[in-house]
């Protein structure tokens, strides 16, 4: 295993990053667990919900960071 440099990371892409890695996997698994409760269009929302932030976020990184 090797190390990593990470220092050619600006502070921005990092927060942006965090953010909406966290808003991803909080909706993704939001609408699993709305799923397993039967509630099938709370899920589903959801679900897009997470579809829709990983797209801006690929918007986003390819506007200000590319």
């Amino acid at each position: 295993m090797t190390l990593v440099d990470v220092s050619q990371i600006s502070a921005a892409l990092f927060i942006v990053g965090a953010v909406f890695i966290m808003l991803f996997f909080s909706l993704l698994s939001l609408g699993i667990l709305k799923m397993f409760q039967q509630r099938f269009r709370a899920g589903i929302y959801s679900f897009v919900g997470a579809v829709v932030s990983g797209v801006t976020f690929g918007i986003i990184l390819e506007r200000w960071f590319v």
